[in-house]
């Protein structure tokens, strides 16, 4: 245990913004927190956000905790993917390229020929698609090479914030385990990866990767100074968003999670790789030690707003049952994977409400989540059958996500009370560098699943799912049009 008195803080540098959560870490109970936005700049394709943006926000954000100078130990989780380049002052070169950036498409398709589907699966753990950090690089070297040729150091968003608050270039094994240069097989950087033709990447320049209690070390003088921290306060490894959210509900293998924010993500805690040839699923490592297989769609709760702005609707406002059939691509998306896609309606008739389209827009954006759920069944250690289905980030307190979710898993669905979990999961790994517990085992001792449980329906909503995947197939020529 944690000496009494001792706090730690948990960050979550996310998309839009980051968020501090001060920990008591004996008993797991929240005694302050903050927020500040960030900009992202980009259109099309190119989603992209200045580092610095994300060092003042976790100055502003932890001023507002009122408490940021009795810290104890501090572990940031952050964005997964994103590609953060520096020189030889350790500055970033350019804005960091953003995970939902989705220039790197024709960079992942030679990528995973030059190596082989199957060959990625099995060695790396996934397979390239325009999200992973493996892709950014190689999009970087053929469109500004003049810059990759200056990069002296290569950075993850969770790995720079740790840097520079305690010097040391370090990553874990989750955040590592998106990079598509990390192996969930061999553990370490691949050799024959970095010398792919369109990568060429020196492994000198990547981070030393840490274990799940090992801490990347203490703040330094100058962070402190910027940030209001207490000097040589500890520093967790910090890991990916992902990793963080599912450490802090302390899942156990076999357990389902879906996450509605931003993006979506469904994923399980496992004991044993994932190997997905069709890339559908990433087989992350975890924050524990486990494994975190994932599959993540682009456009998720955003999209649905999107589209209820533009029926002039209430998010809530959907109708009990839909033909329409809403394919949310409204960024290009990853799972299925269709980069260049644009959203898509069909079905609709002359006596079509808008609210039925709405709901349309939930069932479309939750779908290829649902359709996750039932790869990740086949893969590495698989799911428990009877654990119900996790659901957290923004939307998992919308009544209209919850019920769709449930319809389409067929599964139970679990909303935690908490909510900040990414947070919450990296407090967690902080007071596990305190303590020497495990940290899966504080997050338990928290309590953090506490929360209320939706049912799924007595039959089983097959019939929707068949629907959708049935407009998918029809219009994938649409959907993914050459460039």
């Amino acid at each position: 245990m944690a000496p009494e008195n001792q706090l730690v803080a948990g960050v979550d540098c996310s998309t839009q913004q980051t968020k501090v959560l001060v920990v008591d870490p004996a008993k797991g109970h929240v005694v302050a927190g903050g927020s500040a936005p960030h900009e992202v700049t980009g259109s099309g394709g190119a989603r992209e956000t200045d580092p610095a943006v994300w060092w003042e926000a976790l100055r502003l954000a932890l001023a507002e905790t009122g408490r940021s100078r009795e810290l104890a130990a501090i572990s940031v989780a952050g964005q997964q993917h994103g590609l953060v380049v520096s020189g030889g002052d350790d500055r970033p070169l350019r804005p960091a390229v953003l995970w939902n950036d989705t220039r790197s498409a024709p960079d992942a398709e030679r990528l995973r020929e030059e190596l082989g589907a199957e060959e990625w699966a099995e060695r790396v753990g996934l397979v390239p698609v325009p999200s992973f950090t493996v892709t950014r690089w190689a999009w970087l070297r053929r469109t500004e090479p003049e810059l990759a040729s200056r990069t002296q150091a290569i950075r993850l968003p969770h790995d720079w914030l740790t840097e520079r608050l305690c010097g040391s270039g370090v990553t874990d094994r989750g955040d590592a385990s998106g990079t598509g240069w990390w192996s969930t097989r061999d553990e370490h950087y691949l050799d024959d990866v970095l010398a792919l033709p369109g990568v060429e990447l020196d492994p000198a320049l990547l981070p030393a990767v840490l274990g799940p209690t090992e801490p990347a070390g203490s703040v330094r003088a100058p962070a402190a100074a910027e940030l209001g921290l207490p000097e040589n306060a500890l520093v967790g490894p910090g890991t990916g968003d992902n990793m963080a959210a599912a450490l802090g509900l302390g899942l156990a293998p076999g357990e389902p999670v879906i996450s509605l924010g931003t993006s979506g993500t469904a994923y399980a805690a496992m004991s044993e790789r994932a190997v997905d040839p069709s890339g559908l699923i990433a087989g992350f490592a975890d924050a524990t030690g486990g494994f975190l297989p994932l599959a993540a769609t682009l456009n998720c709760t955003l999209a649905v707003d999107r589209v209820a702005g533009w029926l002039g609707l209430e998010r809530e406002a959907v109708a009990e049952g839909t033909e329409v059939t809403v394919l949310p691509y409204l960024d290009g998306e990853r799972t299925p994977n269709f980069p260049r896609a644009a959203g898509t309606i069909a079905g609709l008739r002359h006596d079509t409400t808008s609210q039925q389209v709405l709901l349309g827009a939930y069932e479309g954006a939750a779908a290829s989540l649902i359709e996750a759920l039932e790869l990740l069944a086949s893969v590495g250690s698989g799911l428990s059958a009877d654990a119900p289905v996790v659901l957290i980030g923004g939307g998992a307190r919308g009544a209209a996500w919850q019920r769709v979710v449930a319809r389409l898993a067929a599964r139970p669905v679990q909303v935690p009370e908490a909510q900040e979990l990414v947070a919450l999961g990296a407090a967690a790994q902080a007071a596990a560098c305190l303590s020497g517990e495990r940290p899966e085992q504080i997050a338990r001792r928290w309590d953090t699943r506490r929360g209320a449980t939706i049912e799924p329906p007595a039959e089983p909503d097959t019939r929707t799912l068949a629907r959708i995947r049935a407009v998918r197939a029809a219009a994938a020529g649409l959907l993914d049009p050459p460039e």
